[in-house]
């Protein structure tokens, strides 16, 4: 089992290692660097990072693999957060 917080975060250091993906999640999810940081903790700042990732499947797939778990191991986490 998975911790769906540790997960999300691994995600989110994943998405913030690519500038452009990086910039693609601030834009679709509304949120800035300073909401980002603030929320690390926060379930429904992570849950929108995992639903970021759900709406394309190649960075869901890319993300995944990074995190040596299967996709939708990612999406159980985002729906338990």
């Amino acid at each position: 089992m998975h911790d769906p917080m540790a997960l999300a975060l691994g995600a989110l250091g994943w998405v913030l290692g690519d500038g452009p993906r990086a910039e693609r999640l601030l834009a679709l999810t509304g949120l800035d660097a300073d909401a980002l940081r603030g929320g690390l903790g926060d379930p429904a700042v992570l849950g929108a990072v995992l639903e970021f990732l759900a709406q394309y499947e190649p960075d869901l797939v890319a993300a995944a693999e990074h995190l040596g778990v299967e996709p939708g191991t990612l999406m159980a986490a985002r729906e338990s957060l």
